[in-house]
């Protein structure tokens, strides 16, 4: 999953521009983010604050990460399941 160059915190202070009533385009061009990026946090973060946002996105690498261990388990189980099916 791809970093992000924002933290949390930046993020929470963009969206709470935008919400103020500063408009999209404004704030794209002054911090360098397109127009969708903000369409796209707000609705995914809105009405979020700073360390929610941060415990959202650890909360995220956590379940890739155990995603990954599934399924790497999931490998391994039917792995040694063929073995025991071919020595029978």
């Amino acid at each position: 999953m791809k970093k992000s160059r924002f933290s949390p915190k930046q993020i929470v202070s963009i969206l709470s521009e935008f919400q103020n009533g500063k408009k999209a385009s404004e704030i794209s061009r002054e911090r360098g983010v397109s127009e969708q990026t903000l369409y796209n946090w707000r609705k995914k973060y809105g009405g979020m604050d700073a360390s929610e946002l941060k415990l959202l996105n650890e909360l995220q690498e956590e379940n890739t990460r155990l995603k990954k261990m599934y399924a790497e388990l999931s490998l391994d189980h039917e792995l040694a399941k063929e073995i025991i099916a071919k020595k029978l």
